[in-house]
């Protein structure tokens, strides 16, 4: 490219050294800008920077100016603060859904939005390794293939998979269909993040009844010419309700549970429930709450992980299935099997 173009696009590489290179604690004098420049060909004078500079804070760029010895500038305000993007990052990092290649592809893209220098506090690629990630790489555009589905307000066809043992001659694990291949065909109405999964949250017409799908065991998704079905139940749906009584996203019966819990496990109700949830003294040491849940076995571990701090009231039909995984647990463990 010749130096005349390369001077008609001054004005952009004057912002790009300035967003890449500086930062409240790394600022660059007029020199150092005018370095930075010659190492894409572009020569300038400090009286011609001055313009430039005045020109870009005019455009909305937000140049700060702090003086030592010497005059240096930098950019202050972005469009994200580094204590928002760590928090991105964070989520990123945990969210089990992204693949482990496209958690460092997102991450090194918020690098972009900082400084070079705040951009290697982003850079935690020794977390994102270790943890349990995904390896349906499809998944990415999977969310928004759904997301595209339920603007259009059409039905989708897609394939669902689950782990299985095969205890062939490699004793491995593999993923495999369920259905024996099957379609399954619903009308996709909500997407929910839950557990550190992604969920699609649908009408079942066959079944007549809402599911729920994880997202990263879908696979060959594609739209179907038939448009949804399932507006009158979702009319009044309330996800973060539905995501809140579905234990882990296990489904079941859902209905209304009475529990007798120790004051000292508040917490405990509030994080699962929420702090609006209704409470009654039962006395000075225990509390009951109401509440709305799918009776399934997450529901009973979770339970059971609470001890005799918790104790099911009704119905009694939710007593009697808790003792009876009680007493077929206890049997489990008394056998010689």
């Amino acid at each position: 490219m010749s130096k005349s173009s390369m001077q008609k696009q001054k004005l952009l590489y004057l912002q790009k050294i300035l967003l890449e290179k500086t930062d409240e604690q790394h600022a660059l004098t007029l020199t150092e800008i005018k370095e930075q420049l010659a190492a894409y060909d572009i020569k300038t004078e400090r009286k011609s920077l001055y313009s430039d500079l005045e020109a870009l804070q005019q455009y909305g760029l937000d140049i700060c100016r702090v003086r030592t010895n010497t005059v240096r500038y930098f950019v202050g305000n972005r469009d994200f603060e580094l204590a928002e993007l760590k928090l991105l990052v964070d989520a990123i990092q945990s969210s089990k859904f992204i693949t482990h290649s496209k958690s460092l592809k997102l991450i090194g893209k918020l690098e972009g939005l900082v400084s070079e220098n705040q951009g290697k506090e982003l850079n935690r690629e020794v977390y994102v390794t270790n943890r349990v990630k995904t390896l349906n790489e499809q998944i990415y555009y999977n969310v928004d293939f759904l997301h595209n589905a339920i603007s259009q307000n059409k039905k989708v066809r897609f394939k669902y998979t689950e782990w299985r043992v095969n205890f062939g001659s490699q004793q491995k694990i593999v993923r495999a269909p369920r259905r024996d291949g099957a379609d399954y065909i619903v009308s996709p109405w909500a997407l929910c993040w839950d557990d550190e999964n992604y969920y699609l949250v649908a009408f079942d017409s066959e079944a007549d009844k809402i599911k729920h799908y994880r997202v990263d065991k879908m696979e060959k998704i594609s739209l179907t010419n038939e448009n949804r079905d399932g507006a009158e139940l979702f009319g009044e749906f309330n996800l973060a309700r539905y995501a809140k009584s579905v234990f882990s996203m296990f489904g079941g019966e859902e209905c209304n549970v009475k529990l007798l819990v120790d004051n000292k496990l508040i917490g405990v109700i509030v994080d699962r429930f929420g702090s609006d949830t209704y409470i009654v003294k039962e006395s000075d040491e225990r509390f009951c709450v109401t509440v709305r849940v799918v009776l399934s076995s997450q529901f009973y571990a979770w339970l059971f992980g609470l001890g005799k701090g918790v104790k099911i009231l009704t119905p009694k039909r939710a007593v009697d299935e808790f003792e009876s995984k009680i007493q077929e647990l206890l049997a489990y463990y008394n056998s010689k099997n």
